[in-house]
Protein backbone atom coordinates (compact mmCIF):
# COMPACT_ATOMS: atom_id res chain seq x y z
CA UNK A 1 0.00 0.00 0.00
CA UNK A 2 1.26 3.48 -0.87
CA UNK A 3 1.31 6.50 1.44
CA UNK A 4 -1.15 8.35 -0.83
CA UNK A 5 -3.78 5.71 -0.07
CA UNK A 6 -3.86 6.42 3.66
CA UNK A 7 -2.62 10.00 4.14
CA UNK A 8 -4.76 12.96 5.08
CA UNK A 9 -4.86 15.25 2.02
CA UNK A 10 -5.54 19.00 1.88
CA UNK A 11 -3.49 19.92 4.92
CA UNK A 12 -3.38 23.52 6.10
CA UNK A 13 -0.01 25.21 6.59
CA UNK A 14 1.18 27.36 9.44
CA UNK A 15 3.33 30.39 8.68
CA UNK A 16 6.51 31.05 10.68
CA UNK A 17 5.28 34.54 11.60
CA UNK A 18 1.90 33.47 12.96
CA UNK A 19 1.34 33.69 16.68
CA UNK A 20 1.24 30.57 18.80
CA UNK A 21 -2.19 31.61 20.03
CA UNK A 22 -3.55 31.68 16.48
CA UNK A 23 -2.00 28.29 15.66
CA UNK A 24 -3.24 26.75 18.91
CA UNK A 25 -6.77 27.96 18.13
CA UNK A 26 -6.57 26.50 14.62
CA UNK A 27 -5.35 23.19 16.03
CA UNK A 28 -8.26 23.14 18.47
CA UNK A 29 -10.86 23.95 15.80
CA UNK A 30 -9.42 21.43 13.32
CA UNK A 31 -8.76 18.83 16.06
CA UNK A 32 -5.13 18.36 15.00
CA UNK A 33 -1.87 18.42 16.90
CA UNK A 34 0.50 18.88 13.96
CA UNK A 35 0.89 21.41 11.18
CA UNK A 36 3.55 21.73 8.48
CA UNK A 37 5.12 25.20 8.37
CA UNK A 38 5.57 26.85 4.99
CA UNK A 39 7.24 30.04 3.82
CA UNK A 40 7.80 31.34 0.29
CA UNK A 41 6.37 28.15 -1.21
CA UNK A 42 8.75 25.93 0.77
CA UNK A 43 8.29 23.56 3.68
CA UNK A 44 10.48 25.06 6.43
CA UNK A 45 9.39 23.16 9.51
CA UNK A 46 6.63 21.60 11.52
CA UNK A 47 4.84 22.59 14.70
CA UNK A 48 3.01 20.38 17.14
CA UNK A 49 0.85 20.99 20.16
CA UNK A 50 3.75 19.52 22.13
CA UNK A 51 6.14 22.14 20.67
CA UNK A 52 3.79 24.84 21.91
CA UNK A 53 3.72 23.39 25.43
CA UNK A 54 7.27 22.13 25.85
CA UNK A 55 9.18 24.74 23.90
CA UNK A 56 6.99 27.77 24.50
CA UNK A 57 4.95 27.56 27.68
CA UNK A 58 7.67 25.72 29.62
CA UNK A 59 10.14 28.47 28.62
CA UNK A 60 7.79 31.27 29.69
CA UNK A 61 6.73 32.36 26.21
CA UNK A 62 3.18 33.60 25.75
CA UNK A 63 0.66 33.29 22.94
CA UNK A 64 2.24 36.21 21.10
CA UNK A 65 5.42 34.24 20.44
CA UNK A 66 5.67 33.07 16.86
CA UNK A 67 5.68 29.68 15.23
CA UNK A 68 9.29 30.39 14.19
CA UNK A 69 10.26 30.59 17.87
CA UNK A 70 9.30 26.98 18.63
CA UNK A 71 8.87 25.05 15.39
CA UNK A 72 10.96 22.03 14.51
CA UNK A 73 13.23 23.17 11.71
CA UNK A 74 14.66 19.77 10.81
CA UNK A 75 11.96 18.77 8.34
CA UNK A 76 11.40 15.03 7.94
CA UNK A 77 9.03 13.96 5.18
CA UNK A 78 8.06 11.11 2.90
CA UNK A 79 6.79 10.84 -0.64
CA UNK A 80 3.23 9.93 -1.60
CA UNK A 81 4.39 7.04 -3.79
CA UNK A 82 6.46 5.33 -1.08
CA UNK A 83 5.40 2.02 0.41
CA UNK A 84 3.68 2.59 3.75
CA UNK A 85 5.51 -0.31 5.45
CA UNK A 86 8.85 1.39 4.70
CA UNK A 87 7.58 4.79 5.86
CA UNK A 88 6.13 3.39 9.10
CA UNK A 89 9.43 1.67 9.88
CA UNK A 90 11.28 4.93 9.21
CA UNK A 91 8.89 6.84 11.47
CA UNK A 92 9.78 4.46 14.30
CA UNK A 93 13.48 4.83 13.60
CA UNK A 94 13.35 8.64 13.65
CA UNK A 95 10.81 8.74 16.51
CA UNK A 96 7.97 10.68 14.89
CA UNK A 97 4.25 10.02 14.82
CA UNK A 98 3.44 12.19 11.78
CA UNK A 99 5.17 13.21 8.57
CA UNK A 100 4.42 15.72 5.83
CA UNK A 101 3.83 13.96 2.51
CA UNK A 102 5.31 15.42 -0.67
CA UNK A 103 4.87 14.58 -4.32
CA UNK A 104 7.98 14.08 -6.46
CA UNK A 105 7.92 17.81 -7.33
CA UNK A 106 8.42 18.37 -3.58
CA UNK A 107 4.98 19.93 -3.15
CA UNK A 108 3.06 19.25 0.05
CA UNK A 109 0.13 16.94 -0.68
CA UNK A 110 -0.79 15.65 2.78
CA UNK A 111 0.22 14.31 6.17
CA UNK A 112 0.54 10.69 7.21
CA UNK A 113 0.39 9.49 10.80
CA UNK A 114 0.98 6.24 12.61
CA UNK A 115 -2.72 6.39 13.47
CA UNK A 116 -3.58 6.44 9.75
CA UNK A 117 -1.41 3.38 9.26
CA UNK A 118 -2.88 1.59 12.27
CA UNK A 119 -6.40 2.07 10.94
CA UNK A 120 -5.68 1.17 7.33
CA UNK A 121 -2.58 -1.02 7.30
CA UNK A 122 -1.01 -3.88 9.26
CA UNK A 123 -1.33 -3.04 13.01
CA UNK A 124 1.67 -5.26 13.82
CA UNK A 125 3.99 -3.10 11.69
CA UNK A 126 2.62 0.03 13.32
CA UNK A 127 3.18 -1.48 16.74
CA UNK A 128 6.83 -2.09 15.93
CA UNK A 129 7.20 1.50 14.73
CA UNK A 130 5.39 2.83 17.80
CA UNK A 131 7.82 0.99 20.06
CA UNK A 132 10.58 3.10 18.49
CA UNK A 133 8.62 6.32 18.92
CA UNK A 134 7.97 5.83 22.62
CA UNK A 135 11.62 5.26 23.54
CA UNK A 136 12.70 8.16 25.75
CA UNK A 137 14.66 10.82 23.90
CA UNK A 138 14.15 12.75 20.71
CA UNK A 139 13.72 16.43 19.97
CA UNK A 140 12.09 17.37 23.29
CA UNK A 141 14.46 15.49 25.60
CA UNK A 142 16.69 18.39 26.56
Amino acid sequence: MKVAEIMTPNVHLASPGESLQKIAKRMAVDDVGFLPVGENDRLVGTITDRDIVVRAVAEGKDGNATVRDVMTKDVKYCFEDEDIDHVVQNMGDIQVRRLPVLNRDKRLVGVVSLADAALKEDPANVGIAMSGVVVPGGAHAT
